[in-house]
C-alpha cells in the first residue's frame, strides 16, 4: 500500500480527534474504494454510450408527460 496526505478542516480535525477509537484512515479508505467503484460503474455504462443531450431531452420530456397522465396532472 502507498500512503496518502489529506488536509482537512481544524473543526473537522477536532471532531476526529474526540473518537480515537475508529481507525479513520480506514474509513477514508472504503469510502474512496466505493466511491472509485461507483465511478468504474459509471465509466462502464457511460463509456461507449452514443446518447445525446437532445436524446437525453426527448426521454425526459416523454418521462414527466407519462408520469402526469398517470397521477391524473395535465
Amino acid at each position: 500500500m502507498v500512503n496518502m496526505t489529506i488536509s482537512v478542516p481544524a473543526e473537522l480535525k477536532q471532531t476526529l480527534s474526540r473518537h480515537p477509537e475508529i481507525n479513520w484512515s480506514e474509513v477514508a479508505r472504503q469510502a474512496w474504494d466505493e466511491k472509485a467503484r461507483q465511478l468504474e460503474m459509471l465509466d462502464k455504462l457511460t463509456g461507449k454510450n452514443k446518447t445525446t443531450e437532445k436524446d437525453i431531452a426527448e426521454l425526459a420530456a416523454l418521462l414527466k408527460k407519462g408520469m402526469a397522465k398517470r397521477h391524473g396532472k395535465k
